[in-house]
């Protein structure tokens, strides 16, 4: 299906449910689709980071995207990350997912090898011309150690490169600057300003950012598509309480030990615990090497989910 333009509400980052051997548990992911559906999403986000995809083997990723566009036929669009380290391999990921029927690709900037912002630019652009389907650019320092610059963003918008951000910098001074360059340049129309956090997207959306991508999403749609409107609707005051009850809930992102495990393992394994725990995926293993919550980790994430009036 068509984008729209721009994308608007809430669009997760799909979490790819996994079986005990690591392999994609399809009827899970189809499940978790739709549990995300069901609580009003705009969009579908596969591939991402709360996806895993930096994990899972090529053959895995193209897998996930045929898998939701086949059961999505057109309902939602479905946005298919195509991330890899250099120009050429993300062009190879973006033929593999646009032949599985994504409706758009999200893209970093190149990593590895530091990168000029100029690189990074015709980075974008080689993608773009290659692309049967919108790109949107993917800003994620943390991962990729490079954040994509205000002024570049918007040039590439300006030239119909690129037709929207995921901002999941943190930095929201930049966001501000990409949000207003894309509401009052002329040149520049039709461009999705989505955040990447969980945590300020009523700032977010008062700043008038058009969505929200939030990884915990996966585990309590219903409430952060509440939050989506109450702003919208200029409630602010429910919406701050909205939004501090999901602030909350992030804390089981912290729930696993730091001494023994990284904050990918802690985070990704309390999403896919708490989907367990919902009954919403049959398996909450995540991929190799990260490192699997305890018992007594997986039941504080239980008393997350019981305190946010989710068990």
């Amino acid at each position: 299906m068509t984008v729209p333009t721009p994308l608007t509400g809430v669009v997760p980052p799909v979490c790819t449910p996994l079986t005990p051997d690591r392999e994609v548990d399809v009827p899970s992911l189809l499940r978790l689709v739709d549990h995300l559906v069901g609580g009003g999403v705009r969009g579908l986000f596969v591939l991402g980071s709360s996806s895993e995809a930096a994990f899972l083997r090529d053959g895995q990723r193209r897998l996930v995207v045929e898998s939701v566009v086949a059961h999505m036929a057109g309902q939602l669009p479905v946005l298919a990350g195509a991330i890899d380290m250099t120009t050429p391999r993300v062009l190879d990921h973006v033929a593999a997912v646009t032949a599985a029927g994504a409706d758009a690709v999200v893209v970093t900037a190149p990593f590895y090898a530091g990168t000029h912002p100029a690189e990074i630019a015709r980075h974008y652009r080689v993608i773009a011309a290659a692309s049967p389907v919108p790109v949107i650019a993917y800003d994620i320092p943390a991962a990729v150690h490079t954040k994509l610059p205000a002024d570049v963003v918007l040039g590439l918008a300006a030239d119909g490169v690129l037709a929207g951000l995921k901002d999941s910098s943190g930095d929201l001074a930049a966001f501000r600057e990409v949000v207003s360059g894309a509401r009052n340049r002329s040149d520049i129309t039709g461009f999705s300003v989505l955040t990447g956090s969980e945590l300020v997207i009523d700032a977010a959306l008062a700043m008038g950012a058009d969505g929200a991508v939030p990884g915990l999403a996966n585990v309590d749609p219903h409430g952060y598509v509440r939050l989506d409107g109450l702003c919208r609707s200029g409630d602010w005051d429910r919406a701050r309480a909205e939004q501090e009850r999901l602030c909350a809930l992030f804390g089981m992102v912290r729930v696993g030990d730091s001494g023994r495990m990284g904050g990918s393992s802690s985070a990704l394994g309390a999403f896919k615990a708490a989907l367990h725990l919902r009954g919403v995926i049959d398996c909450p293993v995540t991929a190799e090497p990260q490192v699997p919550l305890s018992p007594e980790e997986v039941e504080r994430v239980g008393k997350h989910l019981a305190t946010a009036g989710l068990l």
